[in-house]
């Protein structure tokens, strides 16, 4: 007998001790008036860093993204290829995977809306990233005076 395929939604989790291990690191070089590291990607104010941890790896097929905003404004969902270690690595450009998914609100609207194509592509590779980790780290970038306090989401995969 075969097994029934099940949902599984996994939440993202802002990661508030990283956030502003790499805000203040930000703060740092400015008062310093130090550049970065060549390629490095510094986390702006508006920025924060957020992970889902898989609870399952394998044989995950993406379904959709939940992303619930409680005013209007757009929040950029980038995934990474970081794996933070307890000496906090920094994150470099070249570790920003692409596509990103951007979710926005309109003023007087209730659904959030996306570019579908860049969403699914996205949903897709982290789909198969989960098959080599057990957490994956997503920098989102929020504007039009969205914050994070304002964001509930997750990703839905069929397991």
């Amino acid at each position: 007998m075969a097994a029934e395929a099940r949902m599984l939604e996994l939440p993202f989790i802002h990661d508030d001790q990283l956030t502003r291990c790499m805000h203040l690191r930000f703060q740092s070089l400015q008062q310093k008036q130090v550049r970065p590291q060549d390629g490095e990607k510094l986390l702006h104010p508006n920025e924060h860093i957020y992970r889902v941890d898989f609870i399952q790896q394998h044989n995950l097929r993406f379904l959709r993204w939940d992303i619930q905003l409680d005013t209007p404004g757009k929040v950029t969902v980038t995934g990474t290829s970081q794996h933070w270690t307890p000496d906090l690595t920094h994150l470099m450009n070249r570790q920003l995977l692409e596509p990103v998914g951007i979710f926005w609100k309109k003023p007087g609207a209730k659904e959030v809306e996306c570019n579908e194509a860049d969403a699914q592509e996205f949903g897709e590779r982290v789909a198969e990233l989960a098959q080599i980790r057990k957490v994956m780290y997503f920098l989102f970038a929020f504007t039009g005076g969205l914050e994070p306090a304002q964001l509930k989401g997750s990703i839905v995969f069929k397991a």
